[in-house]
């Protein structure tokens, strides 16, 4: 806002859609899959729950990806839910390299794919669709299974550095968007 609280507004240059976006916080996630017997993964902010019934994920690869042609390929793959203290696992699977997992703790789902040692928790799927979009591709999945959930708190991406979430109270009530996660009639919350 200006001083006279007139909205500003700018041109969606890339630079200026970084700055923007950056400011809407995100957590952090690994994907995983396995390639011709090899475990492969890469580093994801852009992942999302899309749908309760039946249970979709969605997640956005770099159409520039070299990891993501080889997920696609085996047709299932597992999302990594990182903790605050995988900030250096998050930067490993960040980069192009060919050795992401060595020295990576982790097991196979019942699907085959990759569970990194420490993640909070993960979901497995099936690859369902993928949609070109921009510079990047929409991918849906179909959840067919799930893990443990973990205590911590979740390793968070805001304005192009790592942050943590605040500790919860979890002797408190729950919050509004709890409830509402949890409440099957509300129709604008999953």
């Amino acid at each position: 806002m200006s001083p006279a609280g007139v909205p500003v507004w700018h041109a969606p240059e890339p630079e200026r859609f970084r700055q923007v976006l950056g400011h809407f916080a995100t957590g952090v996630s690994v994907i995983t899959g396995i390639s011709d017997g090899e475990p492969v993964g890469f580093a994801c902010q852009a992942f999302a729950a899309l749908s309760l019934t039946p249970p979709l994920v969605l997640f956005c690869p770099s159409l520039t990806s070299t990891t993501w042609p080889r997920i696609a390929a085996a047709g299932q793959f597992c999302v990594n839910v990182l903790a605050d203290s995988q900030r250096d696992l998050a930067r490993r699977f960040g980069v192009s390299r060919t050795d992401k997992f060595a020295g990576v703790g982790w097991s196979a789902a019942p699907s085959g794919a990759p569970i990194l040692a420490g993640a909070l928790t993960w979901a497995g799927a099936a690859v369902q669709a993928v949609h070109e979009a921009g510079d990047h591709v929409i991918v849906l999945g179909l959840v067919t299974e799930l893990g443990d959930c973990q205590p911590g708190q979740p390793l968070v991406f805001y304005r192009g550095r790592f942050a943590t979430a605040a500790p919860l109270d979890a002797a408190g009530p729950p919050e509004v968007v709890d409830t509402l996660l949890a409440w099957p009639k509300h129709a604008d919350w999953m």
